[in-house]
């Protein structure tokens, strides 16, 4: 199963952002990756270069390699409506960002390991493929098994209520996958458009 396994903090430095953890890091070297960090780095980034950037930040924060986030975006340009909110929509509809924004996990690459592991069920059916894309109705939930896994429910942080297009019932810890969200309700820094112009070319 392909997935990023490298340095996670060179990648938040390289973005400037924690978009993989929580980049505790960054507040003691937030300068770009390299031997010399920015200053030997051109000042001002080409058209494509900002647009590429843009691409591997999406990428790298719902962690997509290329052919799956090309696939994405081939699905987000056939469905109707603004391609680039189609996009965002699509990965936030993934499985293991859902079980992230659920709060059973602390991160995407924990979620993607609950999920690859089978420790989570869709309408009641074990489903171990972290980019199934979750459809309004889907009920997300603890396989019964791990449900009573300390270790594996230790982790659970809880829902952030902002996240409106999902569901959790506390009492019977299941989660409902409402509705694909709107662009304004995703709080990732991302700009779709730049990755639009980007296959656009």
């Amino acid at each position: 199963m392909a997935r990023y396994t490298g340095p996670k903090t060179k990648i938040c430095r390289k973005f400037g952002e924690p978009i993989l953890g929580n980049g505790k890091w960054l507040d003691k070297n937030s300068m770009p990756p390299g031997q010399h960090g920015a200053a030997k780095k051109r000042k001002t980034l080409g058209e494509y270069a900002v647009q590429l950037k843009e691409k591997q930040k999406a990428k790298y924060t719902y962690g997509v390699l290329e052919r799956q986030f090309r696939k994405t975006f081939e699905e987000a340009s056939r469905i109707k409506g603004v391609t680039g909110e189609n996009l965002i929509k699509l990965l936030e509809a993934r499985l293991d960002n859902s079980v992230y924004r659920l709060g059973l996990a602390a991160s995407r690459p924990e979620a993607r390991q609950l999920v690859a592991h089978k420790h989570i069920t869709v309408n009641g059916e074990t489903m171990n493929v972290p980019s199934y894309t979750c459809r309004p109705g889907d009920v997300i939930a603890y396989k019964p098994k791990s449900e009573h896994n300390s270790s594996i429910t230790s982790k659970s942080r809880g829902k952030n209520p902002k996240f409106s297009w999902l569901d959790w019932n506390e009492t019977e810890k299941k989660g409902t996958f409402i509705t694909f969200p709107e662009r304004e309700s995703v709080p990732e820094n991302i700009k779709e458009q730049l990755i639009v112009e980007l296959y656009s070319k």
